[in-house]
């Protein structure tokens, strides 16, 4: 570890000249190995105990201007070594621990996993995305997270989870209920009430039967970044002030099917942005938790900057705006960062 730390402090004096603390905005080329490297600080640091787990987002988004957000770590060398250096650190432990066949935060540490980039739709999973990921972080990986879309069909995605499996690691499987990959859209089929009716009961009782034939620990997450209106799911497309407690009732519905069918081998995760977007009280992110009965993570997005023209952020404002409220919607489930990133500048 200490040899990638000197060799990434040569490489942002060189970069930056040897006046290390100089202004980010005189030398924006520097500024995401800087947020790595500052983010795995603020990680290993003991002022957030309940964070249990991390998850880089290793993808490069196309904008709607056509320019990309570089968020895959081999967007420059420099990048790699940060991350290589900062997973280095020992509290970052690649061995999952399990009671009753749920995902439990490890005794010492915090789990290591990653988004691998398995293409535009989040769901083409293969096990060279999950070797070339490790490979360039040089560090294994607990769970490859991926998309469960349903515009291809409410059933098991029981190939990429075996491919998952096979590659020894955890699926971590995001049951995304939409009718199209498109962002800031009314979704007319698969919607909250639509569940909450148990117009789709017949579809996930199956998904739940074949989960649990499954066998092995699944990971799962329901409606990702509730609180962002980018997704269906959000409560603006719900009837804003009842939203939240709509989405509640959605994903308890679904939950409560895994519990008929005896689907045990699931962790379910409550994954929200680090911001509320708008920020509006019917859009807080307190009213759509389903309660400690029901989620046995909370999760959070953290992102940096995804454009040049956005501000520079550090990871640890980003997180102590966001970890009071987490804390405050349980006091003692396990936290993990299941998206964080940074483009390049």
């Amino acid at each position: 570890m200490k040899f990638l730390l000197v060799l990434l402090a040569l490489w942002l004096m060189t970069s930056c000249g040897t006046d290390m603390t100089s202004n980010a905005d005189t030398d924006k080329n520097t500024l995401k190995p800087q947020w790595i490297a500052k983010a795995f600080e603020t990680l290993t640091s003991s002022g957030y105990p309940q964070i249990k787990a991390i998850s880089w987002w290793h993808e490069n988004w196309e904008n709607e201007d056509g320019t990309y957000s570089l968020l895959r770590l081999d967007s420059s060398p420099a990048a790699v070594l940060a991350y290589q250096a900062g997973v280095s650190n020992p509290l970052f432990v690649t061995t999952p621990q399990f009671e009753q066949n749920k995902l439990v935060a490890a005794d010492e540490g915090m789990y290591h996993a990653a988004f691998p980039d398995f293409g535009g739709e989040e769901d083409n999973v293969t096990s060279r995305a999950i070797s070339d990921f490790e490979t360039l972080a040089q560090k294994e990986i607990v769970w490859a997270y991926f998309s469960d879309n349903w515009m291809h069909g409410i059933r098991f995605p029981s190939e990429a989870a075996s491919r998952i499996r096979n590659a020894g690691k955890l699926p971590f499987i995001r049951m995304m209920p939409r009718s199209q990959f498109e962002e800031y859209v009314h979704e007319s089929t698969f919607t909250l009430s639509h569940i909450i009716n148990g117009d789709f009961d017949a579809n996930l009782t199956q998904w739940a039967r074949d989960a649990k034939v499954f066998g092995s620990p699944l990971l799962i997450e329901f409606g990702t970044e509730m609180n962002g209106e980018w997704f269906s799911w959000n409560a603006r497309y719900n009837g804003k002030e009842n939203g939240g407690s709509t989405f509640q009732n959605a994903y308890r519905h679904i939950i409560d099917i895994f519990k008929e069918v005896g689907a045990n081998n699931v962790t379910w995760f409550f994954h929200i942005n680090a911001y509320s977007y708008p920020q509006s009280a019917w859009n807080s992110m307190e009213n759509y938790y389903p309660g400690d009965d029901y989620i046995d993570w909370l999760g959070v997005s953290i992102y940096g900057a995804l454009e040049t023209k956005e501000p520079y952020q550090e990871f640890q404002e980003i997180l102590d705006d966001v970890y009071p409220t987490l804390v405050t919607l349980s006091a003692n489930k396990p936290i993990a960062v299941l998206e964080f990133a940074i483009t390049e500048y």
